[in-house]
């Protein structure tokens, strides 16, 4: 994997976690896209980089990703 300063990061033996929320109107929110949760999903307790996505449709629904390497 290239990160975005393009030193290539060996991910084959890390572990990645993920952890989504979504979001309705800015008002109503599901979900837990934070890093502890996305490390915690795969039992990650060293964290080597976060990868986060968002995608929003015209402010009135939102995904947030989090996404969590490491070991």
């Amino acid at each position: 994997m290239t990160v975005g300063d393009g030193k290539v990061l060996d991910v084959g033996k890390q572990k990645v976690g993920t952890s989504t929320s979504q979001s309705i109107l800015g008002l109503i929110a599901t979900g837990d896209s934070s890093i502890d949760a996305a490390a915690k999903s795969a039992g990650i307790k060293t964290i080597h980089y976060v990868d986060w996505n968002v995608e929003n449709i015209l402010g009135l629904i939102g995904t947030y990703k989090c996404t969590v390497y490491g070991e």
